[in-house]
């Protein structure tokens, strides 16, 4: 059953998304940085931890699960460490994601030529 849930959810953030770049005319970066948004604010309201208990993977895989793991790290060492703790927690949950992203982007350029 945890599939199913998880197999909906996903697919709603989807279908959410979706019906934002042909209804709305939001363009892919303004319907990702607001998914990532939305995840933040859901996370700073403490509605996405429960969110992730109920639909697991529907949740965790989605772009919001990267606002909330940013604002999610940030609190958590601005607790311990202050200020200085803010970029530190935002870079410890994330950097796996980054710097795939990174690596990824590298060698997707060395192997494809750009258009332009």
């Amino acid at each position: 059953m945890e599939y199913l849930i998880a197999f909906v959810v996903g697919g709603a953030i989807c279908v959410i998304g979706q019906l934002l770049l042909d209804v709305a005319k939001l363009t892919p970066a303004h319907v990702m940085s607001s998914f990532v948004v939305a995840g933040a604010i859901l996370d700073g309201f403490g509605i996405y931890d429960n969110f992730i208990k109920f639909a697991g993977a529907g949740a965790t895989v989605p772009i919001t699960s990267f606002g909330h793991s940013l604002l999610h790290g940030a609190m958590h060492q601005a607790d311990e460490h202050g200020i200085i703790g803010i970029g530190i927690g935002i870079f410890e949950l994330t950097s796996a994601g980054i710097s795939s992203a990174i690596v990824f982007a590298f060698f997707v350029a060395l192997i494809f030529k750009p258009k332009g």
